[in-house]
């Protein structure tokens, strides 16, 4: 386990986090909710461990957006920045939008998803396998 600590938060401050466990399943997300989420060619998510997810500063000024029945994405009401997401059937762990860290992040992208949804206009970092939906052996529970 990680034993430094990520912190993060919005652009303009309000929402402060930290993370004090190690960043998962870190992958690059093509699909058109994250692209049009993130208003960028992909998103790059990573998972965390609930209980080592803490907000610092501004949890009450987090707005959410129920993209499907289970999932609630999370971003600041003032200045818009992606924070987290959470499932309701997983509350266990949280998906963390990594832009919106500011701590150096060791861990590294695994792979590029939903590569058939990707903006035609977006290059993808050939050293990185690619898959038309989520990973292999990925635990779907967790994105």
């Amino acid at each position: 386990m990680n034993q430094r600590a990520y912190r993060g938060g919005c652009l303009c401050g309000r929402v402060r986090f930290e993370i004090k466990g190690a960043i998962e399943d870190i992958v690059c997300c093509h699909c058109s909710q994250c692209r049009k989420a993130q208003g960028s060619a992909y998103a790059t998510n990573g998972n965390v461990r609930a209980a080592d997810f803490v907000f610092l500063a501004g949890e009450s000024e987090l707005s959410g957006y129920a993209s499907d029945p289970d999932q609630v994405k999370f971003f600041c009401r003032h200045c818009g920045s992606p924070i987290i997401s959470k499932r309701r059937s997983v509350a266990d762990w949280v998906r963390v939008r990594l832009g919106s860290i500011d701590s150096a992040i060791t861990e590294r992208p695994t792979a590029h998803i939903f590569v058939g949804s990707r903006a035609n206009w977006d290059e993808l970092d050939a050293a990185l396998p690619r898959f038309e939906a989520y990973e292999p052996g990925r635990q779907r529970r967790r994105d």
